[in-house]
């Protein structure tokens, strides 16, 4: 009996494996907003938004997960670090990248996060997530995948040829040669 895996000993690896990567993503956004390298903030943010990506994972979110990756890890922040390029920014340290008006925010960010805190607890206290059979999962992964692959290819690279168009033109316009 030893072999078998208990219910509950999956939601403890579960609720471990949560707060671990909650961790990792509550100190990456905090050295987001502290590091006074513009380069060394995106790529912190490249850690909070795998975090992210990893709470899709354990959510049984296969698809949004994989989305999120591609999309946000793989254009936004790629598309990110070009813009930062092209502008001929500062990428070393810059001491005028914080603002002096600091010590107002930490506590109005405090009291936000206390009253959030309060409202979604007061409002889920007793609500039990329940899980979905695996075969209604893997038919909605499925209708969203035929989606894509199927009625919407054609939009799809449409999409792409005008995001390549604008990289293009950015290149062009930055450049003063």
């Amino acid at each position: 009996m030893s072999g078998l895996i208990l219910a509950s000993d999956v939601n403890v690896a579960q609720n471990v494996g949560f707060y671990i990567i909650a961790a990792m993503m509550l100190v990456g956004a905090f050295r987001v907003v502290t590091t006074n390298n513009v380069v060394h903030a995106a790529l912190w943010l490249v850690v909070v938004l795998g975090g992210v990506a990893a709470q899709y994972i354990l959510a049984a979110a296969e698809f949004v997960a994989v989305s999120q990756v591609m999309v946000y890890i793989g254009a936004v922040m790629v598309l990110f670090l070009f813009g930062i390029m092209l502008t001929r920014a500062t990428i070393g340290h810059e001491d005028e990248m914080n603002n002096k008006g600091w010590g107002v925010g930490v506590p109005v960010a405090l009291l936000l996060f206390g009253m959030l805190s309060w409202v979604v607890i007061d409002q889920y206290r007793d609500d039990v997530i329940t899980e979905l059979p695996a075969e209604r999962i893997a038919s909605s992964t499925q209708r969203i995948s035929d989606g894509y692959l199927g009625d919407y290819l054609v939009p799809l690279i449409a999409l792409s040829f005008v995001l390549l168009a604008a990289a293009i033109g950015s290149i062009v316009l930055a450049r003063k040669d």
